[in-house]
């Protein structure tokens, strides 16, 4: 499989039936500001809050202008039948296989220390159908996930399958 380049086209999106090898969990999430979706630096202890610095500069009075939320950013390693990748699946795609969005996850992870690494888990050997692109920025090196399709017919989003997993543990 490979992405190829047309002198008109550029790099034109491959479509591939793979399977996932393996799911780096240590970091599957960013913040990013509200207002803009900027990238923020991870938040110090002694200010929880990292501030965006376009947004608040032009609208200091609004509270919302503070906010920030996370997105997924998920870097995992996937199988065709001819090669492995290393590819990275950024908030829509992840939010496909994941079923909720990054705050949501970190929310449950919060009571759930295990989860991302049970999430990892749990999509090994998952098959998919993905549409793979060159990453837009130069200095990237990872295909992206721009789309997503589980072909497991009862394929569950991962979510549901850690609430499911965590209920029977509880209840033993």
């Amino acid at each position: 499989m490979a992405l190829f380049r047309t002198a008109e086209a550029g790099l034109t999106p491959t479509i591939t039936n793979c399977s996932v090898v393996a799911v780096d969990h240590s970091n599957i999430y960013y913040r990013v500001c509200a207002g803009c979706e900027r990238p923020l630096a991870d938040p110090n202890p002694d200010d929880p809050s990292p501030a965006c610095i376009p947004c608040c500069s032009s609208n200091a009075l609004s509270p919302a202008s503070f906010a920030s939320k996370r997105l997924f950013r998920v870097l995992m390693s996937i199988a065709t039948d001819t090669k492995v990748f290393v590819v990275i699946l950024f908030d829509r795609a992840a939010r496909v296989l994941f079923g909720c969005s990054a705050d949501e996850f970190f929310e449950y992870a919060k009571s759930h220390p295990f989860a991302a690494r049970t999430a990892g888990k749990a999509l090994e050997g998952e098959m998919l159908r993905v549409t793979l692109s060159h990453p837009k920025n130069g200095n990237a090196r990872d295909l992206r996930v721009v789309s997503v399709v589980p072909l497991r017919s009862g394929f569950q989003p991962i979510i549901t399958t850690l609430k499911e997993l965590y209920e029977m543990k509880d209840g033993l």
